[in-house]
């Protein structure tokens, strides 16, 4: 392809199927509906990790998550492990971002010429309460209230989030407005990186009042209509026990309102990139760090591999890019680092990278048998999970717990797990050869809980990291000066 700029555009858990091009017949995302009308829709697009750090640390390095050693939302990325930013500074490509990065903090080298109103773990610390996964066993939490669950704050009103993502795009479109007056021999990326859908579940009026409650349909697989979760995914908080049928379709419209709010911010930044003159010079990238449970099986939130929480949407527009494509080839976050070289014109380096370009993979014939991977190391889980994806089948790997194969052609909501059923002992018999290729999910479960561990120690030990959490502390906020401009 010839070397042009790249826009890329990115959400913070957005739900793949909560879309209108994706098919959702209540979210309203007209702009990201057209963008897929004038590009490429994956519709087997996946998180290398189903939280927010070590997914964007997959994203920026084009790697999976054992590979790099961005466990969780407390070892977040710091430029140690080369991304595409650093290579199109090597190449002299202008790159900036603007918005949630989530990244160690700014004064990394990550790959950006420019860092606008970013957002990084706090105090370049993070979540490390996350980090305790069962390594000590003498460790007891002491009991408490707890902050109330995802789906119990669901509201209608302004929050730091929403102000932010407006300051977000409102940077986004001076970008672009100044790229457009400046000649430039060569292409620039920029990175446009938004907060919502994220919880907290509270969005303005206009947009929860598009959802009315009572339209609202229930979730599947609800425990309290006898769904018995898999022993690995119940010991994660269920985030819907105890809520009346009304307060589930309150959080859900919540949900719903805030898809159709970034929506609307990405909207802006598209007009804007169009009003500057860029339209035809500027290829388009759209995907989120992971997806949203959505009161699926109980939960609200991310970190399980089920297709709620570990599907993504991904969409790309431009030169070269097939239009009003639906591409079914299986795709992931590491496709990423090798698309965005091939759309600005750096030759990619790397050639043990696991990902091949978005672009490359949209012209060509579709390859629904092309496996991808995730995985999952983070807070509340007591082991690590594994998932790899080829052709109609998903197989999840949990070290210490039974496995689950789900056949998403004819089964898409994932109710029956046929990881037990002689029928299909072949199947799990070569993905578990598949999975196996790519790492040993028991050495890696152990070299991941022992990073963890040196990392809570050094953090004065358990208790000590517990006492922070319980006092507001290690959570992601938008940073002062930034709320100063809001």
């Amino acid at each position: 392809m010839k070397p042009q700029n790249l826009l890329i555009l990115m959400s913070d858990e957005h739900n793949a199927q909560m879309m209108g091009c994706a098919g959702h017949d209540l979210v309203q995302t007209p702009n990201l509906d057209a963008l897929a009308a004038r590009g490429t829709r994956f519709t087997s697009a996946y998180t290398n990790c189903p939280i927010c750090v070590p997914s964007r640390a997959s994203f920026a390095t084009g790697r999976y998550v054992h590979q790099t050693g961005y466990w969780d939302n407390a070892i977040a990325y710091d430029g140690a492990v080369p991304g595409w930013g650093h290579e199109l500074q090597a190449a002299g490509i202008t790159v900036e971002s603007i918005g949630k990065l989530h990244y160690r903090n700014a004064e990394d080298p990550t790959g950006f010429d420019v860092q606008h109103i970013p957002l990084h773990i706090k105090d370049g610390v993070g979540m490390v309460q996350g980090s305790i996964r069962g390594q000590f066993p003498d460790f007891t939490p002491r009991p408490g209230g707890g902050a109330p669950g995802i789906a119990q704050q669901a509201d209608v009103g302004e929050t730091a989030y929403i102000q932010y993502d407006r300051k977000i795009a409102e940077k986004a479109c001076t970008w672009l407005q100044d790229a457009g007056q400046r000649p430039s021999d060569k292409p620039w990326v920029l990175f446009v990186s938004f907060v919502s859908p994220h919880y907290p579940l509270v969005v303005p009026a206009e947009y929860f009042d598009l959802y009315p409650i009572q339209d609202m349909p229930d979730a599947k697989l609800d425990p309290e209509d006898g769904f018995d979760p898999h022993p690995w995914s119940a010991r994660l908080s269920k985030g819907t026990a105890g809520l009346s049928r009304d307060e589930k379709r309150r959080a859900l419209a919540a949900y719903f309102g805030l898809c159709t709010f970034v929506d609307e911010q990405i909207g802006r930044v598209l007009g804007a990139l169009e009003s500057a003159g860029l339209g035809g010079d500027t290829r388009v990238l759209y995907t989120s760090d992971h997806g949203e449970s959505a009161g699926s099986r109980g939960m609200w939130g991310k970190s399980v591999l089920y297709e709620e929480a570990c599907q993504i949407p991904m969409i790309i527009a431009g030169n070269h890019v097939p239009a009003a494509k639906v591409c079914a080839t299986p795709v992931s976050l590491v496709d990423a680092y090798p698309a965005i070289l091939d759309a600005a014109g750096p030759q990619a380096g790397g050639a043990d990278l696991p990902g091949q370009s978005l672009f490359q993979i949209a012209a060509a014939a579709d390859d629904p048998a092309r496996l991808v991977f995730s995985e999952y190391h983070a807070m509340r889980s007591p082991s690590g999970a594994y998932m790899v994806r080829q052709g109609g089948y998903k197989y999840i790997s949990y070290v210490g717990f039974g496995a689950e194969l789900f056949d998403l052609e004819n089964d898409p909501e994932e109710t029956c797990n046929l990881a037990a059923d002689p029928a299909h002992a072949s199947i799990r018999a070569d993905l578990e050869a598949e999975l196996g290729a790519i790492l040993d999910t028991h050495a890696t479960d152990a070299h991941a809980k022992a990073d963890q561990k040196a990392l809570v120690e050094r953090h004065g030990g358990p208790d000590a990291v517990m006492a922070r959490a319980a006092g507001g502390k290690n959570f992601t906020e938008v940073p002062p000066e930034i709320l100063a401009e809001l």
